[in-house]
């Protein structure tokens, strides 16, 4: 069963992947239009993200918002399933505008590990490629449970000649080693860790469980961290990637604060356009002590 449901979704994937890229897009911004109009899982826990993040929405602008970042969700999926189909090159074509090259070069230049920090705004699919084809990261993934697609998505996000390091203990152990070793990292760092991985701090002004990885890893500045992330044009022909170097708190031997440092650095660009951030997911589930939890 798994391996028919494996081959549907890839075929599905590609088919996808066939369409012209305003089409991807349209289909994409039905899908999320219809996750907006019809009763379901994703719609509920955006909405309620949505009302905590950001309560001086009214109704209208909460449903405004709630609409957009649906659509733009689908369009996501849709837009990453070319991405993992498309040879890299082509994908690479829909980057229109890169804001603080200048500040990746000098980190690349610098001799240290470099640890580029995301997070599920934008198109993370096309950041990747976009990433690996100036430095070749090791990139932190989560590996997907059906096989077919897994090995599909290795094999797409890989053929720049970067690598991939499984969420695992062992996986983590080399992505240090490439980092201590003057090598480059690529980590989404909005995923909610286990408690004792992580500390709550705010996150557009609402404790959320954050991991402690990434500050541990910079710590003391024997690693450069720079915020990077790949957004949507307002004309829909491509994207736009944005590099920032992060805050010296982030190096800090205050991790409390070096985390706080790691949720505003991600917030900067979230607040600039909410609606591209994947509020589907569940990035609030685990709560503080005596809070009732959300979902």
């Amino acid at each position: 069963m798994e391996k028919l449901k494996g081959a549907l979704v890839v075929g599905f994937l590609r088919l996808f992947a066939l369409l012209p890229w305003r089409a991807a897009q349209n289909l994409g911004a039905a899908i999320g239009w219809l996750m907006w109009k019809l009763p379901n899982g994703s719609r509920d826990v955006a909405s309620i993200n949505l009302r905590k993040c950001f309560p001086e929405l009214d109704e209208a602008a909460h449903q405004r918002l709630l609409r957009q970042s649906l659509m733009a969700i689908g369009k996501t999926l849709t837009e990453s399933a070319c991405s993992w189909i498309w040879p890299a090159e082509r994908t690479l074509q829909l980057i229109h505008q890169v804001e603080g090259l200048d500040v990746l070069q000098q980190a690349l230049a610098s001799g240290k590990g470099v640890v580029l920090i995301s997070s599920h705004l934008g198109n993370w699919e096309v950041l990747l490629q976009y990433a690996s084809s100036v430095s070749k990261p090791v990139v932190l993934y989560r590996p997907i449970k059906m096989q077919a697609v897994d090995q599909l998505l290795i094999r797409k996000r890989t053929q720049l000649g970067n690598t991939l390091a499984a969420s695992t203990k062992e996986g983590l152990l080399s992505l240090i080693k490439t980092v201590r070793r003057g090598g480059v990292a690529g980590i989404a760092a909005d995923p909610e860790p286990s408690v004792s991985s992580g500390l709550f701090v705010p996150f557009l002004g609402v404790p959320a469980l954050t991991s402690k990885f990434v500050p541990s890893l910079v710590k003391g500045h024997k690693a450069v961290a720079l915020f990077m992330h790949a957004l949507r044009l307002d004309d829909g022909k491509g994207y736009r990637v944005v590099i920032e170097a992060a805050p010296e708190s982030l190096y800090g031997d205050d991790i409390e604060a070096a985390v706080a440092a790691l949720n505003q650095g991600i917030e900067k660009q979230v607040r600039k356009d909410p609606s591209q951030y994947m509020w589907n997911m569940k990035r609030f589930k685990k709560r503080p002590a005596g809070e009732a939890k959300w979902y």
